[in-house]
Order: C-alpha cells, then structure tokens, then sequence
C-alpha cells in the first residue's frame, strides 16, 4: 500500500512540475527568446566585425606620458560628435574607455549608441561608430524599458531581471525532475518486482 502511495505521489509531483514547466514556458516565450538572441548577440559582439561593436584603431602612442589631458580628449570627443554627427545629440558622457596598450581613449554618451575613438596623444579622430551591441544590451537586460520611459532607479532592468532569474531557476529545477523523476520511478519499479 505504502509502494501504491509513494508511486502515485511522484507521478502527481511529475505531473505539477510539466505544468509548471509548461505554463511558464508558454507565458515566458517571447522574453527567452529575446534574451537567447541578445544572448548570442553579445557573445559574438566583438567578433561581428564591427557591425555590433566598433573596431578599436590604434594610435600612435602606449606610453600615457605623450598623452593629452582627458579634459583635452574629452573637448575634442564632443566637438567631433557634433560636427560629424548632429549637433542635437547629447553630451552627456556615460563612460572613458581607456586603451592603453592601443594608444586609444573611446567616449561613450549616455543618451545616444554614438562612440568617438581618439588617438591619446595627438587627440585626432580614430574612428566614430555606432555601438549597437550597446543597444542589444539593453534589450537583453531589460534597460531598454528604464531608457525609454526614462526611470530614476532601473526599475524596469530590475524587475525584469528578477523575474527571468527566477524563471530560469524554475525550469533548471522542473527539467531536472521532468528528466530525474521517470527515471526514478523506472528504477523503483524495477526494484518493487524483484
């Protein structure tokens, strides 16, 4: 009897975690598929040849000494920005990446995918292009939402995140029963006939 009940509670167990697996699959869908294709983006961005991600250019100069001021740098970033670009763009500078050992200081804006590579020291421009793997980021990790209704906290990034994080932890969960448990059971039926 004790065998019977035992039988019936993990196929009532199996029969909740494909549910679960289910519906939430279903109800999920659309979001893993754009996180797998971010996904798969981002991790060919800097193999894309440059169509997700500019190339870095090498200046002329990896000694930091024959470098100009990043004040100076930054000036230069702008004003090519906007001679070269529209002059309606955003200035609001998100972050300096510093390539020492290619001689190259990368500006990117906060508001905007636009970067402006510089050689460090003459301040000439390297390359300016647009960084869409910047773009794909965001649709991965849910920012886009906190950009365009342009929230305080990323509060949309959050709860975005939050809710797939846990997603994926109930299917890693539900799959390994739904692979474990018949298994299991086949085992203990195998062991109840001997």
């Amino acid at each position: 009897m004790t065998k019977n009940r035992s039988k019936q509670q993990q196929a009532k167990i199996l029969r909740i975690f494909r549910k679960v697996h289910r519906v939430t699959g279903a109800i999920l869908f659309v979001f893993f598929f754009f996180i797998s294709v971010s996904g798969i983006l981002l991790g060919w961005k800097s193999n894309s040849l440059g169509v997700l991600l500019p190339k870095t250019i090498e200046g002329t100069s990896t000694n930091l000494k024959h470098w100009l001021p990043i004040s100076s740098l930054h000036k230069n970033a702008n004003d090519i920005l906007h001679d070269s670009i529209s002059s309606d763009l955003s200035l609001e500078l998100n972050r300096i990446d510093i390539r020492k050992n290619k001689g190259t200081v990368k500006f990117l804006f906060e508001n905007h995918y636009w970067e402006v590579q510089l050689d460090g020291a003459t301040g000439e421009l390297l390359q300016i292009g647009k960084r869409q793997s910047d773009f794909v980021e965001h649709i991965h990790d849910g920012s886009i939402l906190d950009k365009f209704f342009k929230t305080s906290q990323n509060q949309f990034k959050l709860t975005y995140t939050t809710i797939m994080g846990f997603a994926l932890l109930l299917f890693t969960i539900t799959g390994f029963w739904l692979w474990y448990g018949p298994k299991r059971m086949r085992r203990n039926k195998r062991q109840n006939n001997f």
